[in-house]
């Protein structure tokens, strides 16, 4: 995806002729509500307890009904709009580890979330249920605890539930980014659901970024870009209570440096004319991103705005779904609810 491009079918109006009901709990940046959006989903509320995530929210789509609450304490009883919905759709907080999956009822936040999110079903029955994590939320023996425990209480509920990981390469997001979902359908709807297939080609980091870096007349973006030849490393967005906007861990820190990008910081705007690119000299000689550019490396559109500083609109684009990816899931989903 190039920095001009949109969300294909972006618009709701192109993207069906039907809309559906939605709610987004953990609705942090937008990545996932906005890929639903531009599938045919629209939000009657979006439920996130960071302010700034809030603030981005309303930013961009000043029509939604945001709510700043922790979900833990949720009631959706006095939130009348909730009921009668389509979709239930969950950007959880990343399982941080295996060690306190072995009992599903842990004490851990993220698992908190998780078991909250399932008795927010209980209380909505919605037609549909999208939950996105981590990976090994889905493939890990692990987690099957979690798993054990999601499946049980859905499919008393009369849903029937599939697991499946998938890579934002694969749609047109130039990251090597993998996720896990969940979607869960009443009756037999899931029988009509087939998770989505990827794209034959990859977009490359310098595909994406090739005009903006060389946006303020530095004359060596070219040659930049044509060596970064390769998606990105997963973008790390890190966690809410530490840390400042770096790209990542030190593993994470030496693949962006082999495609000459120095990982330790972000820029306030791209290089100017005079910038010298040596690959081989210290970072000092690499390139750095602007925040800007590792949105667009998530996928999501230029006019899409993030609100608070520097750390916290990070934060906001490195953990969010890319919305390519949730777009994709939305289809599918959607060609599933109407299929039934």
């Amino acid at each position: 995806m190039t920095e001009t491009s949109r969300i294909e079918g972006e618009q709701p109006s192109t993207a069906a002729t039907k809309r559906f009901k939605s709610v987004e709990i953990c609705a942090g940046g937008g990545g996932l509500a906005l890929g639903l959006e531009s599938a045919g989903f629209d939000p009657v509320v979006l439920i996130d307890d960071h302010l700034v995530a809030c603030e981005t929210l309303r930013l961009n789509r000043p029509g939604w009904d945001v709510l700043e609450a922790d979900l833990r304490t949720f009631d959706p009883s006095l939130h009348q709009q909730t009921y009668d919905v389509d979709l239930l759709s969950a950007g959880l907080p990343r399982v941080k580890g295996a060690a306190g999956a072995s009992r599903a009822n842990g004490s851990d936040p993220e698992l908190e979330l998780i078991r909250a999110t399932i008795f927010l079903v209980h209380g909505m029955q919605p037609r549909a249920l999208v939950l996105e994590n981590m990976p090994d939320l889905v493939t890990k023996p692990a987690f099957e605890p979690i798993r054990q425990f999601v499946r049980d209480e859905l499919v008393h509920l009369g849903y029937d539930l599939r697991w499946f990981v998938l890579n934002a390469a694969d749609f047109g997001v130039p990251q090597d980014r993998r996720q896990g979902f969940l979607v869960a359908l009443k009756g037999d709807a899931i029988y009509a659901f087939d998770a989505p297939v990827g794209l034959a080609t990859k977009s490359t980091v310098g595909e994406a970024l090739s005009r903006s870096m060389g946006s303020r007349g530095w004359r060596g973006a070219a040659e930049w870009a044509a060596q970064a030849d390769r998606v990105a490393p997963t973008v790390v967005g890190g966690s809410w209570k530490r840390g400042g906007a770096d790209l990542g861990p030190t593993g994470t820190k030496r693949a962006w440096a082999r495609i000459g990008v120095n990982g330790r910081s972000l820029a306030d705007q791209v290089p100017g004319p005079d910038f010298h690119f040596d690959p081989s000299a210290d970072l000092s000689g690499f390139v750095k991103l602007t925040l800007e550019q590792v949105a667009t490396l998530q996928g999501f559109p230029p006019d899409w705005q993030f609100a608070g500083r520097k750390t916290a609109r990070y934060r906001q684009i490195g953990n969010a779904s890319p919305p390519p990816v949730s777009r994709a899931v939305g289809l599918a989903l959607r060609a599933a609810l109407e299929a039934c």
